[in-house]
């Protein structure tokens, strides 16, 4: 044996004053430079629960959290030791000509949570699962038809870039995958007008639109699951953001009673450390696929199963029922929309505030007076949703809060929040928002000459 190894903890911090130039060289240079833009290149050394540190020590609260990765917070302990007793265990992993015992209790573990559903597939990732969805849908019902709702996000992947209708995303990429159609997010009439052809094999939905904070109504989702089963199409929900706890229960199709087809999870599954999917479905669906010995592996993947993700998944698991913090989302949750609702009246800019549990839609829009409108409106010639910066920027550098716009061209902040966050954390948020939006309403101030720049950027960009 070597007489050393390489000390990695060593070379991240040798290199890491090189991150952005090794980015920029070998990596994503556009985005180094938006980084660099909007100055949030500051350098992150440590992330611990709901808690990032830069390379000052300054510290600041995570509402991104990996895009609702890290739901038991960065660097949870558990997660941590349950990681290191698989690299201490020399298990036989990836061994492909047998079965993996920790997928077996993963498995059994997650469809304790979800009883109507009988069996599970593995993948690497959210978009994964979605692959994994569309071909599951097909192969059981030998329709070619997937149908989903306008304004959603279910991945960049092929398949999942195809049951989308983003064209920031898809522009560039096409044609994409044939037989795929949209229609409007809660909009049960054109929803039956597209399955009544039966040639449908699926609608796929997320809950809660991750794009938007984007709300069903009381109907939307009951409904939906009568129509695919009056027309023999799968009902499959995407909660691989609203999953694990997020909406305030282990599902946001919980909050409707509904109990659909599949189910796909990810994200939070994975405790932030090794990525995991789940495809979860009924064993009608599961059998037709896997029908017989010569098709045992007709669709697979090979690092999916892997013990460290596996270990991952039942660690995460353990904590959220330990903790509580499908418990936590819902009450911590429900006190911050209170507060940020509370605003709304005060604020002309500031127009709705919603969401269920830790997953919140901080909506903005056209103000009436006509200082405010004049600026608003060159905001919105130069790029549309340009303002929702005018927030996520200052909230940033002034007050330590690193959260996100929920989309391109949104003017909805969405904030992810770690399930950990405190009481404490809450009224940071309150009134951090509070301040940014008061200050967002003076003109001229510093938040509109932010404004100017942002433009300024936006003109050389599309010139």
């Amino acid at each position: 044996m070597p007489d050393s190894y390489l000390d990695v903890s060593g070379l991240f911090v040798e290199r890491q004053a090189q991150r952005s130039s090794m980015h920029a060289r070998h990596l994503n240079e556009q985005l180094v430079r938006v980084l660099k833009t909007i100055g949030y290149d500051v350098g992150f050394q440590k992330g611990q629960g709901q808690y990032l540190f830069d390379r000052d020590g300054a510290r600041y609260l995570d509402l991104l959290s990996g895009f609702g990765v890290f739901a038991i917070g960065r660097n949870h302990p558990a997660l941590r030791l349950a990681l290191k007793s698989v690299l201490d265990s020399d298990f036989p992993n990836l061994v492909q000509l047998d079965v993996s015992t920790l997928a077996g209790v993963l498995a059994e573990r997650l469809l304790e949570h979800v009883p109507y559903l009988d069996k599970v597939f593995f993948a690497n990732s959210g978009a994964e699962t979605v692959e994994a969805a569309i071909k599951f849908a097909r192969g059981a019902t030998g329709r070619p038809g997937i149908v989903s709702c306008s304004h959603s996000f279910h991945g960049l992947s092929y398949g999942a870039l195809s049951l989308m209708d983003d064209t920031n995303f898809r522009s560039g990429f096409e044609p994409l995958l044939p037989g795929c159609t949209q229609i409007p997010f809660n909009d049960l009439a054109a929803l039956e007008q597209a399955l009544s052809s039966r040639q449908v094999a699926a609608f796929i939905v997320e809950p809660i639109q991750g794009k938007g904070v984007n709300m069903p109504s009381d109907e939307f989702l009951p409904g939906a699951a009568a129509l695919c089963k009056k027309y023999g199409t799968i009902f499959i929900a995407d909660e691989i953001q609203t999953g694990v706890g997020r909406t305030g229960k282990f599902l946001a199709v919980e909050h409707w009673n509904v109990e659909p087809d599949m189910v796909l999870l990810a994200k939070a599954l994975s405790g932030g450390h090794v990525p995991v999917g789940a495809l979860l479905t009924r064993k009608s669906i599961f059998d037709k696929i896997f029908s017989q010995m010569d098709r045992a592996v007709v669709h697979g993947s090979t690092f999916s199963k892997n013990d460290m993700a596996m270990a991952a998944g039942i660690a995460t698991l353990d904590v959220i029922k330990q903790e509580k913090l499908v418990e936590q989302a819902a009450k911590r949750g429900a006190e911050l929309r209170l507060a940020l609702t509370r605003m709304v009246p005060g604020y002309e800019l500031l127009k709705e505030v919603r969401g269920k549990g830790l997953m919140i839609g901080i909506e903005f829009g056209p103000p009436k007076s006509l200082k405010l409108k004049a600026s608003w409106n060159l905001l919105e010639t130069a790029n549309k949703g340009l303002f929702c910066q005018l927030i996520t920027v200052p909230l940033f550098k002034d007050h330590k809060i690193l959260t996100q716009v929920s989309g391109h061209g949104s003017h909805t902040i969405k904030l992810l929040p770690p399930l950990v966050i405190t009481e404490e954390d809450c009224t940071w948020i309150e009134k951090s928002f509070d301040d940014v939006i008061a200050a967002s309403h003076k003109v001229p101030g510093a938040i509109w000459s932010l404004g100017k720049t942002l433009v300024d950027n936006a003109v050389r960009k599309s010139a």
